[in-house]
């Protein structure tokens, strides 16, 4: 089933926002308290941009600039918090507090690239004036499945024994404030729901139902990981039910066998009292029918003997398996509980290793994003290994793959290189003939435009008149 298009808005906690779209490592560390799934090792798919209009990548700082922006440019302070007023009607009236910096949760597909979401963001400034400040794209998060997924679940991979569920998306913050006039932007639902076209349009995605056809709300990242802990407890629930169910089957039958039982020594004490008056005139009738009631009385008294056996058997059994069936939701909350708390000191060692490792190694995180863009614009293994291994400059011929323009371009015996940037030594840059790649990509899609407006420009020859 595709991915339907979806963005949700809501007032941007800069508290905490920060942390999780950057992933970092004291975050990283207190994840498995807020019990997120992250896979670590899918974090190299994540990117990032930052506006840098503003001159500054904390959100702290930006809200501060736009408290005192506020103040300059109506008078008075900007209200944060919720207040109430009374109305002329008399009933008091709820006004929110401003949000000035907004977050928008877009899905994505697993091949959308930092360029689309970026295009996106673009478009909502030029029809709305709320700018982008941040953009985060995460590949790294999803849920656990508890078994092999359906035939149909075509996003779903398999990582060591178990399937993981993706859910790509991604974080957009925005200034949602005028800065001419210091007012907060308006937008209603009307617009709201353009935007999601908007964003169905530009991500290539199935657009998804409104809320207000759906009914649904939509759910936090939190809240999206406890339905699926409900649901496996749910699970749980329902095998506690069934074994309800056999014990209750159990006490029936243990009724039905004492009532049996009370009619049995009814018959008993009918057949003694039988037994004492035939004592008393025996000697009118003779012994022989006297001993016959005696036997029958006997082999009473085994069935009753025989019956209370079955009883106390059935009483045991029924207290077994109340205690095996006690023992086994212990069991599997006992090892749910562990392989939760495994896999978070898991991603918490993981994590460490990660940060002492980006800490000794400045360039290697600069070494995985070459990689990335190596193996993106169609260089193979050994040419990769040629690169950054091997630190050789390579010289190829063929055709390389552009993200940002979305096409292939020509080369002829070019000489490639992973060279350290010029403008900062911790940043390693992939170049063309000493050019850097992304200026050679700008170039070759100038001059293909260029050479396309130049055949539109000349004249077709005339054929002349046919009589």
């Amino acid at each position: 089933m595709a991915t339907k298009s979806s963005i949700h808005i809501k007032p941007c906690n800069i508290a905490s926002s920060e942390a999780h779209n950057r992933r970092t490592a004291e975050y990283m560390r207190n994840i498995g308290e807020s019990r997120i799934y992250v896979v670590p090792e899918l974090s190299i798919d994540n990117e990032q941009w930052i506006n840098p209009d503003f001159g500054t990548s904390e959100l702290r700082t930006h809200y501060d600039n736009i408290k005192r922006m506020v103040k300059e440019k109506t008078g008075r302070a900007m209200q944060e918090k919720e207040r109430e007023r009374k109305g002329k009607n008399g009933k008091i009236i709820k006004v929110a507090g401003c949000s000035p910096i907004r977050e928008g949760v877009l899905l994505i597909r697993p091949d959308t690239t930092l360029a689309d979401v970026r295009k996106f963001g673009e478009e909502c400034q030029k029809r709305w004036g709320i700018t982008p400040l941040q953009i985060f794209l995460h590949k790294d998060e999803g849920h656990w499945l508890n078994s092999q997924p359906e035939a149909e679940d075509k996003e779903s991979f398999q990582i060591g024994s178990r399937w993981f569920k993706p859910n790509y998306h991604a974080h957009i913050v925005f200034d949602w404030m005028n800065h001419e006039t210091g007012k907060s932007r308006k937008l209603n639902d009307e617009d709201m729901a353009t935007m999601q076209t908007l964003a169905s349009d530009i991500l290539l995605m199935e657009r998804g139902q409104a809320k207000a056809v759906t009914g649904k709300e939509h759910l936090e990242r939190n809240d999206f990981i406890i339905e699926k802990q409900k649901a496996e407890l749910q699970r749980i629930e329902e095998t506690k039910i069934y074994k309800e169910q056999q014990v209750s089957l159990a006490e029936q039958e243990l009724k039905q066998v004492k009532a049996e039982i009370r009619t049995d020594k009814l018959k008993k004490t009918a057949t003694d009292v039988a037994t004492a008056i035939t004592n008393g005139v025996g000697s009118l009738f003779g012994s022989g029918k006297l001993k016959d009631l005696e036997q029958s009385n006997e082999n009473l008294r085994h069935e009753i003997a025989k019956r209370d056996k079955g009883i106390d058997e059935l009483k045991v059994k029924m207290q077994q398996m109340q205690e095996q069936h006690g023992k086994q939701i212990r069991n599997l909350q006992g090892i749910y509980n562990q392989e939760l708390e495994a896999k978070d000191k898991e991603i918490s060692r993981l994590n460490t290793i990660l940060e002492k490792a980006f800490n000794w190694f400045p360039l290697l995180k600069e070494m995985l994003r070459m990689e990335r863009l190596c193996y993106a614009i169609g260089f193979t293994k050994d040419m990769v290994n040629s690169l950054l291994n091997k630190k050789e400059a390579i010289r190829c011929s063929g055709k390389l793959y552009s993200e940002e323009h979305r096409r292939k371009f020509e080369i002829k015996n070019d000489t490639f290189k992973v060279e350290k940037s010029s403008v900062d030594e911790n940043k390693l840059v992939l170049t063309v003939n000493r050019q850097p790649i992304g200026e050679w990509f700008k170039e070759q899609w100038e001059k293909l435009r260029q050479g396309l407006r130049q055949s539109v420009k000349e004249p077709r020859k005339s054929r002349g008149f046919k009589l």
